[in-house]
């Protein structure tokens, strides 16, 4: 699966314009709220912590359009508490919208 970095830029820009430091701003505080529900995934150890935390990245996901991550969402709410493999996906797409 691809992750689209230029996508996070591209619905932050359409919400807020040209204003680079407030883009830069959100997509600070996007990356923070996503790895939080990340670490609360990591720690989760029952079914509804598990899936609270998966429908609320998927949610912050589809306020950007990330569908990617929104699939990624889906299948952690799916997947059993703690799935590591789940867990490895998510913060490796974290980590590529990180770095773009």
């Amino acid at each position: 699966m691809s992750y689209d970095p230029g996508a996070l830029h591209t619905a932050l820009a359409a919400a807020v314009g040209d204003d680079s430091a407030l883009i830069a701003d959100l997509r600070v505080a996007f990356l923070e709220s996503a790895n939080r529900q990340v670490d609360l995934l990591g720690r989760a150890r029952c079914d509804a912590n598990w899936e609270l935390a998966a429908w609320r990245l998927k949610g912050l996901a589809a306020s950007f359009g990330l569908t990617a991550l929104i699939i990624l969402a889906d299948e952690a709410a799916a997947a059993a508490p703690g799935d590591p493999r789940v867990l490895r996906k998510l913060r490796a797409a974290l980590q590529a919208l990180d770095q773009a």
